[in-house]
């Protein structure tokens, strides 16, 4: 009898806690609080029948509901400026009901994760050790802070950080592109389908004008790739342009002025997984914009000046066969038959290997359909995958709505299996060698992969810990919102010259760009639709940024590659392209970023920028005979 009571009894209170637990309101906390950094708190499952007598207690301050929806209590712009203030309290009148310790760090600390990846990245000029210490940084914040969560935070960056990243279907569908289109080069390289494209271009070659403006527009042709454009347009042009005694300097110069610089603005390229998945994580953390993060990547395009200009700036300097600065110079020596860029062989191909995987198998087979229609096709695919998965009354809506990476999976599925087709019916490649060409062509892709999924983990971090909202909480009443673009721009271009890696820049600025740019227009009191074009400016600047610091840097990637492929003095190609780009770069920075920033139609000052590269090529410049 007497357990039965016992049971009974425990029944009963097990009942009454129940019935208690399920009364008590349930707070949704953010996992971080900044000092300083205004945050939100939600209520739910509470009395609605004493909705009016709830309230905060933070920090010695009492907060009233700003709303309630949907039968949510909301409590916005919350604050605290110590940390040592870290209780929180629900109250039913002057009852309280409910105490949580918050876990609230220094403002300050916010900065900490993508300031330090920038700092060692330009001290060590590496950006893999870089993001990773960054992401730890901002592991060991959110935990706390604390010397005995030191070791947790470390492992957390792989078991909860990267892990996340890869859950993420977006961020897989981005890889398993990247890593398609990077085998579709290296099988369309191998069966000689870019060495037929530049072979029948080749023939037009018959003056040093004609020579340069073939140069350009191979460089425009093989669009999709720059690591592509640069090893194939280099490799193969440099013999013709020898024998028509343009310097080598300024091979290396267009070789490397048109690979990033279209591969960034063309709307099917290996670049545009990466920007669209780097844009992902910034819009997500906006509710306020609707748009998709391809629907943001497309607008930008026309605030992406200094690309614009660049491909401009070439292809005028190549028609009027005039040259200013050290390129006059290595140009009359040239002409003259003393090519001072040139490199000798033993010591300008130190890595032949990379060149060597994108040669054609049998030149003597090369034809440049093998490369065309794949291309074709997957270009094809994709449009007609946005077409597929979208809705709207006209082309925008149905490609801003559309599912981008579903299509862009499709398509390069499609372009892969055709060039396998095409590679394998004609007996240019066994069956084990086209695979063995996609492959070759997947490991050109696995250090952006790397850099892709090490980036969206920090991005986690400077979310959780709002790493924009502190910027703007300190910048915002002194940062004009005309000059976000332009102050980004120079940022991201400091980064990029400093590190050498444009796709590492954008890496670290494009998950704090959005956030930080919508902040400033919010504390203004624009944050509006009227007002997008500072988010796609800021978009395109972090992008334009990082193109001309890679231009600049004599440790960038693609700066050597150029310089490797052309046989050109590297340091011979940094001095002459530097001119060239600090041109550009001020009448993108002039005549594009700040204008627009005002409010000027890029429409209007695209055609001014391009009027002004005219003045100063005609003004400057002299004729090379």
């Amino acid at each position: 009898m007497k357990k039965y009571r016992i049971l009974v009894s425990l029944l009963l209170l097990s009942s009454f806690i129940g019935v208690n637990t399920k009364a008590m309101p349930v707070m949704d906390i953010p996992e971080v609080i900044m000092t300083g950094v205004p945050f939100e708190i939600s209520v739910s499952e509470f009395d609605q029948e004493r909705v009016c007598e709830y309230q905060l207690l933070i920090d010695q301050a009492i907060y009233q509901p700003a709303q309630c929806n949907a039968g949510i209590l909301s409590f916005e712009f919350l604050s605290i400026e110590d940390r040592s203030n870290n209780q929180l309290s629900l109250l039913i009148g002057d009852q309280e009901i409910s105490t949580k310790e918050l876990n609230v760090l220094w403002g300050w600390m916010s900065i900490m994760p993508p300031l330090i990846s920038i700092l060692v990245a330009l001290f060590f000029r590496s950006v893999i050790p870089a993001l990773f210490l960054g992401i730890w940084i901002g592991s060991f914040s959110i935990l706390g802070f604390k010397i005995s969560v030191l070791w947790q935070s470390f492992l957390d960056v792989i078991a909860k950080y990267v892990k996340q990243a890869l859950a993420n279907p977006d961020h897989a569908a981005i890889i398993i592109f990247s890593l398609m289109i990077g085998g579709l080069v290296g099988i369309i390289s191998r069966n000689g389908g870019m060495l037929g494209i530049v072979n029948a271009l080749k023939g037009f070659t018959t003056s040093a004008k004609r020579g340069q403006l073939i140069t350009s527009t191979l460089g425009l042709t093989i669009f999709f790739d720059d690591y592509a454009n640069t090893l194939v347009v280099g490799n193969t042009m440099r013999k013709v342009t020898d024998r028509l005694k343009i310097s080598r300097a300024k091979l290396a110069f267009l070789v490397d002025a048109t690979a990033a610089p279209v591969a960034c603005i063309a709307l099917i390229t290996t670049w545009v997984g990466y920007q669209i998945g780097m844009i992902d994580v910034s819009v997500n953390q906006i509710d306020a914009i609707n748009q998709s993060a391809y629907s943001i990547y497309l607008n930008s395009i026309l605030y992406s000046f200094y690309p614009i200009f660049m491909l401009v700036f070439v292809f005028t300097i190549a028609g009027s066969g005039r040259d200013f600065s050290t390129m006059y110079d290595y140009e009359v020596a040239a002409r003259q038959g003393n090519d001072r860029s040139i490199q000798e062989a033993s010591a300008g191909y130190t890595n032949e290997s990379e060149s060597k995987q994108l040669e054609a198998k049998d030149p003597e087979r090369a034809r440049a359909v093998n490369a065309f229609l794949p291309i074709l096709v997957f270009i094809i695919s994709v449009i007609s995958g946005l077409f597929v998965t979208g809705e709207g009354d006209n082309i925008q809506d149905i490609i801003g709505s559309a599912d981008a990476y579903q299509a862009l999976l499709w398509g390069s599925l499609i372009g892969v299996m055709t060039a396998f087709l095409l590679s394998v019916s004609q007996g240019l490649m066994s069956l084990e060698e086209t695979v063995q060409s996609w492959y070759e062509g997947v490991k050109f892709m696995i250090f952006a992969i790397i850099v892709l999924i090490l980036a969206w983990s920090l991005g986690q971090t400077t979310e959780l810990l709002q790493t924009a909202q502190y910027l703007v909480s300190i910048l915002g009443e002194f940062l004009p919102v005309a000059y976000v673009p332009t102050i980004i721009f120079i940022l991201a271009a400091a980064t990029a010259f400093a590190t050498g890696t444009s796709w590492g820049t954008m890496g670290i600025f494009y998950p704090i760009v959005i956030p930080l740019a919508w902040q400033v227009l919010f504390i203004n009191g624009v944050a509006d639709v009227e007002h997008m074009h500072i988010i796609y400016s800021s978009v395109a600047c972090v992008l334009c940024g990082a193109v001309w610091g890679d231009h600049c840097s004599p440790i960038s990637d693609t700066t050597i590659m150029s310089s490797m492929a052309s046989g050109c003095n590297h340091i011979d190609h940094v001095a002459t392209q530097f001119p060239y780009a600090m041109i550009v770069g001020s009448i993108a920075l002039l005549l594009g970023t700040i204008p627009t920033g005002y409010g000027w139609s890029p429409f209007l000052m695209i055609p001014l920028g391009v009027l002004m590269i005219f003045s100063v090529i005609f003004l400057f410049g002299k004729r090379i005979d």
